[in-house]
């Protein structure tokens, strides 16, 4: 009976993984129970029993004398027997505590259990893992008895055992997918110096390497995109945008941004603020979907970053005096202070700009709203350069100097031709044009027939058609 009681011992040992000592332990404390119970031992006396841990043999002592032959009750037996089973319980809850304590930030694979008031309850073997739905990816379903990936994001003591809360959302599960996938991460190749991320869209990576020889994204993308595509899969079809590293901001900066092209970019060191100035073009697609690509743009270099387009710089440009709500008097307040143009006022605070004389809370207030305005303008939204009106006499003499063509007017009469000016042929009648049928026509010959050759030996028209060929 005493051998057979340590080869059941062995067994749990294996199963559970709980030390021997542990269970032994564990016994010896609900055999004393029930010793004292079997025994009607006052509390006050000390009821030890020990189990030898080669042959099993159990001692029983009771205030210091040992005690022999001891025959224990039912009701003795059920409370050691209960006593044990709580044992091996909290042993077990703590060896689990204890391996998934250690394992925080690192990836684990299990299978979908069931179902708790939104929760996946995720079964890891002898454990029990809860993905909460703060922590699922949006748009993501999951069904009984499918294989399942997370990031270990804490485990916690509770009364019901060890609670493993699992992430998907996390940068680290991105983390931990790509040194799964990626050989030179786990070996130190290949640094990931950032991650950011919007689950469920769009995540952007910058890595480096430490040889030379090793392409940091060319080893991250793999043969043919084989190991960023298992990884995409993996997220059901979360984008993925791996950048290169750079020591230099600018260049950082626009690696960022890609896949927009970048003209400049000025910096404000101080402030940690960077100025991109992009194409026209080029102004969508560097703000990205919900200004979803400049977004993740700064997280990832860290810099606050201000995309604008050249027209809007144009504007940004532009004197004070051009901004809504600027008359003489403010403008020449605010030059005082050292602001000139547009953006300059687009970026002053509400407190900056009201320490300018004559300049109150609510006119402030408009002015940023203004230069606001002007700046975050589309290129096709952007108003007009101004445009001084030219003097009256000036405005009346360029409309006489301009050429109009007149239109004859078929009621009158025929006025004499000077004296001077050669006769005219009368116009032959004209031939219905494609113009007239819907169509264009190609420029007519108004040269009188007979005319002398150009210059060049050409006539007059010979930007028609077969000039152009």
């Amino acid at each position: 009976m005493n051998g057979e009681l340590l080869s059941i011992l062995d067994a749990i040992e294996r199963d559970k993984g709980i030390s021997r000592e542990v269970l032994i332990q564990a016994v010896e404390s609900a055999l004393a129970t029930a010793a004292r119970k079997t025994l009607s031992v006052p509390e006050e006396q000390e009821v030890t029993v020990t189990i030898d841990r080669d042959s099993g043999t159990l001692r029983v002592a009771a205030d210091g004398h040992n005690v022999t032959g001891l025959d224990f009750s039912r009701i003795a037996a059920q409370t050691a027997k209960q006593v044990i089973i709580q044992k091996i319980r909290e042993a077990e809850r703590e060896v689990v505590y204890s391996e998934f304590q250690g394992r925080v930030g690192d990836i684990v694979t299990g299978t979908v259990h069931r179902f708790e008031r939104g929760d996946v309850i995720v079964e890891l073997g002898r454990a029990e893992a809860i993905l909460p739905k703060s922590e699922r990816i949006p748009r993501e379903e999951y069904q009984q008895g499918e294989r399942l990936q997370g990031y270990v994001l804490e485990v916690q003591k509770t009364l019901k055992g060890p609670a493993i809360v699992l992430s998907r959302t996390h940068e680290g599960f991105i983390r931990g997918l790509f040194a799964i996938e990626v050989p030179e991460i786990s070996e130190g190749i290949v640094l990931i110096r950032a991650i950011t991320r919007e689950a469920g869209d769009r995540t952007k990576i910058a890595v480096s390497s430490t040889e030379d020889k090793v392409d940091c994204v060319g080893a991250c993308v793999g043969m043919r995109g084989t190991r960023v595509k298992n990884i995409v899969r993996e997220l059901h079809g979360e984008k993925i945008d791996i950048i290169r590293w750079q020591e230099d901001v600018r260049e950082f900066i626009a690696a960022a941004l890609q896949p927009a092209k970048i003209s400049t970019i000025e910096l404000d060191e101080g402030g940690k603020r960077a100025l991109v100035i992009v194409d026209d073009d080029q102004l969508s697609l560097a703000i990205g979907k919900r200004g979803q690509n400049v977004r993740l743009a700064s997280k990832l270099t860290g810099w606050e970053l201000e995309i604008k387009s050249k027209s809007q710089m144009a504007i940004a440009e532009r004197p004070i005096a051009e901004l809504e709500g600027v008359g003489p008097t403010i403008e020449s307040r605010l030059r005082e202070a050292g602001v000139t143009t547009i953006l300059q006022v687009a970026r002053m605070s509400l407190e900056q700009l009201q320490q300018v004389p004559s300049i109150g809370p609510k006119t402030a207030q408009k002015l940023i709203d203004a230069a606001q305005q002007a700046m975050s303008a589309r290129p096709s939204e952007a108003p007009p350069p101004a445009v001084e009106p030219a003097p009256a006499g000036e405005a009346e003499a360029a409309s006489e100097a301009e050429p109009q063509d007149a239109v004859p007017d078929p009621a009158a009469p025929d006025e004499p031709a000077p004296e001077d000016a050669p006769a005219e042929p009368d116009p032959e009648p004209e031939a219905e044009t494609d113009a007239d049928a819907g169509g264009e026509s190609p420029p007519r010959d108004e040269s009188p027939e007979g005319a002398p050759p150009g210059p060049d030996g050409e006539r007059a028209d010979a930007g028609g058609p077969e000039a152009g060929a």
